[in-house]
């Protein structure tokens, strides 16, 4: 069976949920559970006959034997008594709760999942069945589960620029379902890469490592990568159910691929040794980062840098207030631009995100021992936004978008790069001297606003006027919640 026949069977059964309440990521996380729980036996079958640490009591053969009420009995205390134990199996049913309160139809589940010899598909069928189910939540605009998931196109674009290689380490401090792990991989497993016995080995045990705060999709995270043959279903996860802002890493990694949440405010506000903020309020307490904020993805700035190796190289998701924001924005910008190697900003279209009214870019920068010098030369910067049109659903973002954006990019060799219409050089004086050292450059005209002959299809056009009006939103509360209150 391929990976669409799979994935349409298995969804399938999720319209028919539906009409008992079953959201798409209630049952997915109900599949997630009980797939676990099927592989483990799988495994602990012939000719593998692992032992894999799951009480007779609470394995898949006693779920199966059961039905009705008794069935969905023993299925809440098989949820609560795994939730428990260490390790993956702790991790994958943390705080699962039963949302099929139907027996009969979470015995029909449990016998789908029964039917197939899950160890007997391949690696890019279990992968691609799973990938599809999370993409189909993602559209899903009521889950609100789109916030975890980055464009397939875009990871792919941005792993193909930093080419990461075997033997290294690769890190995602807010790694959703896996999106970049998954990329990178791919990349790994490329059509002419042969890796060694211990290169394998790393990449399957010592190269994928993140933070994912939210129980839930820290779950759909480790599936996704167990299913792409990443880690081991009795080992210890990799992905912390942690807030990762919360202390300075530990470790430091060669890579790190990241589209870090959107939204400004955090709940929390840094505090360094300089800061003036309030001591008594809930703070972090990051001495190495350069700024007090609580703009969250000027945090999640500062701390990917703290992330990297002397040698590391980022690719990061950054909506635009970070390119021109003053006050702590301005210091964090000149700090990066002095202290990193910031070689490379995409400009991206908007439509392409599930979170309405984004509008984002990826900046690329390497790590630089810090020696007193300034490490950025100057900024290449791509504009694919300009006159660049897409939806979610009529003119989805597609590899074959960015193709030119990446050989402008030029991985193999960065340095030689040849300047064109969207693709432009600017010298590190001439940014550091614009106001509030801002990256929010354009230069091309938009040519809808004199051509009305060429302006995009209906449909297209009223998409964007949504996600202009939500940019000012979330720009007009952003500036609400930062005004005092009247007492």
């Amino acid at each position: 069976m391929n990976s669409s026949t799979l994935v349409q069977k298995i969804w399938n059964f999720c319209h028919t949920l539906r009409d008992d309440g079953v959201g798409y990521g209630d049952y997915l996380e109900q599949l997630t559970s009980l797939l676990f729980l099927k592989l483990a036996h799988e495994y602990s079958q012939p000719p593998h006959s692992r032992e894999l640490k799951i009480p007779k009591k609470y394995d898949w053969a006693s779920l199966k034997s059961k039905t009705g009420a008794n069935l969905e009995e023993h299925y809440l205390e098989v949820l609560q008594k795994l939730g428990e134990k260490p390790g993956m199996l702790g991790a994958i049913f943390f705080k699962v709760q039963n949302k099929i309160h139907d027996p009969a139809k979470l015995s029909r589940l449990v016998q789908m999942i029964d039917s197939e010899n899950w160890l007997g598909l391949e690696i890019d069928v279990k992968g691609d069945m799973y990938e599809g189910l999370l993409q189909k939540n993602a559209e899903d605009t009521k889950s609100g589960a789109g916030q975890y998931f980055t464009p397939r196109a875009l990871i792919q674009a941005m792993v193909e620029c930093v080419q990461p290689e075997p033997g290294k380490t690769i890190a995602d401090p807010a790694c959703g379902t896996g999106g970049f792990f998954l990329g990178a991989y791919e990349w790994l497993n490329r059509e002419g890469v042969s890796l060694d016995k211990k290169q394998k080995k790393f990449l399957r045990h010592d190269t994928f490592f993140g933070n994912e705060i939210v129980a839930a999709t820290r779950r759909l995270c480790l599936m996704n990568l167990f299913l792409h043959n990443v880690g081991d279903l009795d080992g210890e996860p990799t992905v912390e159910r942690a807030d990762a802002l919360l202390t300075k890493p530990e470790q430091t990694f060669d890579y790190v691929l990241a589209n870090p949440p959107f939204g400004k405010k955090s709940s929390m506000t840094i505090t360094n040794e300089d800061g003036e903020e309030d001591r008594d309020a809930l703070t972090y307490e990051r001495q190495d980062f350069w700024q007090t904020t609580s703009n969250k993805q000027l945090n999640f700035l500062q701390h990917i840098v703290s992330m990297l190796k002397a040698t590391g190289q980022a690719a990061v998701v950054l909506p635009d207030n970070v390119l021109f924001e003053g006050g702590a924005g301005e210091k964090i910008r000149r700090k990066l631009l002095e202290t990193c190697d910031v070689h490379t900003l995409l400009r991206l279209p908007t439509g392409i995100f599930y979170a309405q009214g984004v509008k984002a870019n990826v900046l690329f920068f390497d790590a630089k021992r810090q020696d007193g010098k300034v490490h950025t030369k100057g900024v290449w910067i791509y504009d694919l936004r300009t006159n660049k049109h897409f939806t979610l659903k009529t003119k989805q973002l597609r590899r074959e978008d960015l193709q030119e954006f990446v050989e402008a990019y030029n991985p193999s060799n960065r340095h030689k790069r040849k300047e064109s219409e969207r693709f432009r050089y600017f010298d590190y004086k001439d940014l550091i001297a614009r106001d509030k050292a801002s990256l929010d450059i354009f230069w091309l005209k938009d040519d809808s606003l004199d051509d009305l002959d060429n302006l995009p299809s209906p449909d297209v056009l009223a998409q964007e006027i949504i996600d202009h009006l939500e940019a000012a939103l979330v720009a007009f509360r952003e500036v609400a919640s930062s005004l005092p209150s009247k007492s």
